[in-house]
């Protein structure tokens, strides 16, 4: 600072913010173990109306290599319409390479359906089947959603591949509120990187050629790709950090929302540092069972200040962030342990004022169509009602797993508040509490009348997860004496 005869005058204050945001990068890099690629120019695509129309153009536009990675893909007309486009540029002679999950795609599409594709000429990979030897391997997903072609354009988004994003109008079923990003330029070559890497996970690599292809510098935008793997937790450092740095405000959208407790004293000690923080979640929900898990998290954070909105749509299933007017996140990763540390997830981070003007943009528009969830005189959360009707559901079994694992993480926070004592519970988490002590209680009296019910399931599990540790040490002390 300069002294004056008042006393001292502020600095510059674009240059301290320049200096903070250098800083930052350096913080951001090695937080999410991603680099700030320059040269890049990104488009906010919304819902499937935008992303659908652009991820086809592309493909159909697609010379040498197609590269699509998607945790869901439905066998519906929507799923039919991206498989027979996928067919004709295999047929052309494009590289076709596809991964998609086996839990998430699991009674969503036929083996028929994914050999109708390779029968085309497209390379079809399924992540993570149950394998005999993995007794648990399972639980990891790849919950990515993300395209590339020709390694110069490439969109990670939100999306799977379903009816459920594009709605049914005719009968008065609203599409599901999505968001991504189309990015050209030299972050492509990440996103590539990625895929070559879940690739590879799933058998043979790559080709060198079908990867390394140097994309074309498209604007002035910087950008990172941030490709996390289960209990790496890159994203959520990340989500902490900026929580931590915010200095105006930080507004979040997200389907599942369940965050651990260190990220929720992030974002209450950011509202009480006088942020703006918001929460954008749903309220009509694929899961509708779960959303009394969902809500029990709500008052401590009301209570600090962060406002928490619900959509009034169908459901709202992006996962996104904005802050201050400059950082912003589009991708998979939700705000919970499932996607934090379980999943394989990507996320395009882009530091950018006029991107981060348009997110903010969209972010107020969703809001003029949300309900804001309140404390009402005796500190209880309230949700007002709603104006007009209740918002359509589209059946409980289109969703995310990523729900049900934020609803386990709930039901476990309360039951183990319960019994630390080390919180004071909300009247939601009381039902949730005497909930889950009759389910205990029930499941005792089963057990003491039938404790087969209880010993054989054990017995199988460990007498598998013997044999495979049995089986996998003897392989690794051939492969040391060899």
């Amino acid at each position: 600072m300069r002294a004056t005869r008042h006393g001292f005058t502020r600095p510059n204050e674009q240059l301290v913010l320049r200096q903070l945001r250098r800083v930052a990068a350096h913080a951001f890099s090695r937080t999410a173990g991603a680099p700030l690629i320059r040269g890049n120019r990104v488009r906010l695509l919304r819902d499937a109306s935008e992303n659908y129309s652009a991820w086809l153009e592309a493909i159909e536009q697609a010379r040498e290599r197609i590269h699509f990675e998607c945790y869901i893909i439905h066998e519906d007309e929507i799923g039919q319409q991206f498989a027979e486009v996928l067919q004709k540029r295999a047929a052309d002679g494009v590289k076709v390479r596809l991964i998609y999950d086996w839990m998430g795609s699991l009674w969503k599409a036929s083996r028929q359906f994914w050999n109708s594709l390779r029968s085309a000429g497209a390379e079809v990979r399924c992540y993570n089947p149950p394998r005999i030897d993995s007794p648990l391997g399972w639980l990891a997903r790849d919950h990515r959603k993300m395209l590339t072609v020709d390694g110069q354009i490439g969109f990670i988004t939100g999306l799977c591949v379903g009816k459920m994003w594009v709605g049914d109008p005719a009968n008065g079923v609203e599409p599901w509120r999505d968001t991504g990003v189309e990015i050209r330029g030299l972050a492509v070559s990440e996103i590539e990187k990625a895929f070559a890497h879940m690739w590879e996970l799933c058998g043979d690599p790559l080709p060198e050629e079908a990867v390394f292809t140097r994309p074309i510098p498209a604007g002035n935008m910087d950008v990172r790709i941030v490709a996390t793997e289960p209990a790496t937790a890159g994203m959520m450092r990340l989500d902490q950090l900026i929580a931590a740095l915010a200095k105006n405000r930080l507004w979040l959208t997200d389907a599942y929302y369940a965050g651990t407790t260190s990220y929720v004293q992030a974002l209450r000690a950011a509202a009480k540092d006088g942020v703006d923080v918001r929460l954008l979640v749903p309220n009509g929900t694929d899961i509708p069972l779960l959303r009394p898990l969902s809500r029990a998290g709500y008052r401590s954070l009301l209570e600090a200040g962060v406002r928490i909105f619900e959509w009034n749509g169908s459901m709202l299933h992006a996962k996104s962030a904005v802050a201050d007017g400059h950082w912003s996140r589009v991708g998979s990763t939700n705000l919970n342990v499932a996607s934090w540390f379980g999943n394989c997830e990507l996320d395009a981070v882009i530091e950018d004022d006029v991107f981060a003007s348009q997110m903010e943009e969209m972010y107020l528009e969703d809001l003029a169509n949300s309900t804001e969830v309140v404390l009402d005189e005796k500190r209880k959360v309230r949700v007002p009602a709603l104006v007009g009707r209740r918002p359509a559901l589209l059946g409980r079994r289109h969703g995310s797993a990523g729900r049900a694992a934020a609803g386990a993480v709930r039901l476990g926070n309360t039951i183990g508040a319960a019994f630390t004592n080390r919180r004071v519970l909300g009247p939601v988490e009381a039902r949730l509490a005497i909930a889950s002590g009759l389910l205990m209680f029930a499941l005792a009296i089963l057990f003491f009348f039938y404790p087969k019910v209880l010993t054989y399931p054990l017995i199988f599990f460990f007498t598998w997860s013997g044999l495979v540790l049995l089986y996998r040490g003897y392989r690794l002390a051939r492969k040391s004496n060899g």
